[in-house]
């Protein structure tokens, strides 16, 4: 079985499922490749290995170096979802002492944004604040823009992972795109999550407005929500 990736953003968290065979040749060279290129402007991984079948030497000596990349990178690279028969593997190799592993994709997520774990985000001290919508492309529009406007920005396509950032983020704010889908226990519990804070709805509109328009409505969108007594944010 070949090595086939999923890979999603979760906040400043880039989750990788893994699927099939880690071994030497092509199926190492991908993982590396795939990783390595997404450093450029991430730095927090989790990889989940429900699904892999099989490691040899060759893919945990890739992994290893993996990590290694991305802690000399001042990020981190967690494991979560390991099968029995890895888990086997790096107790022998005594590799358990070097991987954090994790029982779910959640428990792994949330342990970079415990304190002290991500020191390159110490820098930012805005106001919290959540993004979901199912366009990638928007999401980093959003995510620029509200980082330039001294927001603390987390980004989702999907309600399930956007429920994991409101546990670890504890934003003030939650903007949401349309045509999310969702099973419907996540998204009552979406929905019953919304109810805490401010929310403001993207709309279909949002993606096709001219961009500074865009951006403009929604930053004094974001200010009145945020402030409704002076519409200023602090």
């Amino acid at each position: 079985m070949l090595l086939s990736m999923n890979t999603r953003g979760v906040g400043k968290v880039t989750v990788i499922r893994c699927s099939g065979r880690i071994t030497a040749g092509s199926a190492s060279e991908s993982l590396r490749t795939h990783i390595s290129e997404m450093m450029r402007d991430r730095k927090h991984f989790v990889l989940h290995l429900g699904d892999v079948a099989f490691i040899d030497s060759s893919g945990l000596g890739t992994i290893v170096r993996l990590l290694t990349s991305t802690r000399q990178s001042r990020g981190d690279l967690k494991l979560c979802n390991v099968p029995q028969a890895v888990d086997k593997v790096l107790r022998m190799t005594n590799l358990t002492r070097l991987f954090e592993t994790h029982d779910s994709e959640e428990s792994a997520i949330s342990a970079f944004y415990r304190p002290g774990a991500a020191p390159e985000q110490a820098a930012s001290s805005g106001r919290p604040v959540i993004c979901v919508h199912p366009d990638v492309d928007v999401l980093a529009y959003l995510r620029e823009l509200l980082r330039r406007g001294n927001y603390d920005v987390h980004t989702s396509s999907n309600m399930h992972d956007a429920l994991i950032l409101m546990h670890v983020t504890r934003p003030d704010l939650i903007l949401v795109g349309p045509n999310l889908s969702a099973s419907p226990a996540t998204r009552q519990a979406f929905d019953q999550a919304c109810t805490k804070l401010p929310v403001v709805d993207l709309g279909n509109e949002f993606s096709t407005l001219e961009a500074g328009e865009a951006a403009t409505q929604l930053l004094g969108n974001i200010q009145a929500r945020l402030n409704p007594e002076t519409g200023l944010a602090s």
